[in-house]
């Protein structure tokens, strides 16, 4: 096996390197549920997490070959590829309701993306609003105009929206109620200080009744301890998700079959 082989993304010609990744099926999508906080409970929904099969079924972390995707200008790609995975794992049966993917900031530029999800979600046969959108909080803010263009067609075709990261900036609020997404996905270094600190705690509650206000669903990230857990409860947090809620799993175990008991 020569070394080009044995070290997967260090080639001369990286974008067709790439395209041949995709193109052969080189990655593996994984799923991490979402737990609902309150009502009847249970998973509602869980993100979609990408990583790339190496040799001896190892797994390369999205870290290891994202950078060259972006550097490359493809993206775009990437996220067409994740979308008819996340809508053929729909079609075929899935325990949560709905599937989040992040969308990247290339993506949110390309304006033929929009039509591709419209056909995707046709031809898999399956509701747009099983597939939700997650827009980076940098790109809420650094990037209004592209993605109110991006959130206006996806809202057209009936596809869900969510904005992830979100609390590290105090002016990402003005923007989240332009945006009116349906869930906002709290930054995971607030929540893991939610126990600890009286700062962490104030900008949870400050989203919490944003939330409210806009009716948008709120979903605490990193959630890794019980006591964190219960204490999200407390303050009325919706939704949970982390390491100590559910692991990710491969996208295809989450089957009919799969069940809350089976996430620990």
């Amino acid at each position: 096996m020569s070394e080009e082989e044995k070290t997967p993304f260090a080639w001369n010609d990286p974008p067709t390197r790439l395209r041949k990744a995709l193109k052969q099926d080189e990655f593996v999508l994984f799923g991490q549920p979402i737990l609902a906080l309150r009502g009847s409970g249970g998973f509602v929904m869980a993100e979609v997490l990408i990583r790339q099969r190496e040799e001896e079924q190892a797994l390369l972390p999205p870290g290891e070959f994202l950078p060259l995707f972006e550097e490359h200008e493809m993206m775009p790609l990437l996220d067409r590829w994740v979308l008819v995975r996340t809508a053929q794992r729909i079609a075929g049966g899935c325990r949560v309701p709905r599937l989040a993917m992040n969308v990247a900031a290339q993506t949110l530029l390309d304006a033929d993306f929009p039509g591709f999800f419209a056909e995707t979600v046709k031809r898999a046969n399956i509701p747009p609003a099983a597939v939700v959108f997650e827009i980076d909080e940098r790109d809420l803010v650094g990037r209004p105009q592209a993605v109110k263009r991006f959130a206006e067609r996806i809202r057209s075709t009936g596809g869900g929206l969510a904005v992830s990261g979100f609390g590290r900036r105090l002016d990402s609020f003005e923007a989240l109620e332009a945006l009116r997404p349906d869930f906002v996905k709290v930054d995971g270094s607030i929540i893991l200080k939610i126990l600890k600190s009286t700062t962490s705690e104030g900008l949870l509650k400050a989203v919490l009744r944003v939330g409210a206000s806009l009716r948008i669903g709120v979903v605490a990230e990193c959630v890794e301890e019980q006591d964190v857990l219960l204490r999200l409860g407390a303050l009325g947090v919706g939704y949970a998700q982390g390491f100590g809620v559910a692991t990710p799993r491969p996208l295809e175990q989450l089957s009919p079959r799969f069940k809350a008991a089976d996430a620990a």
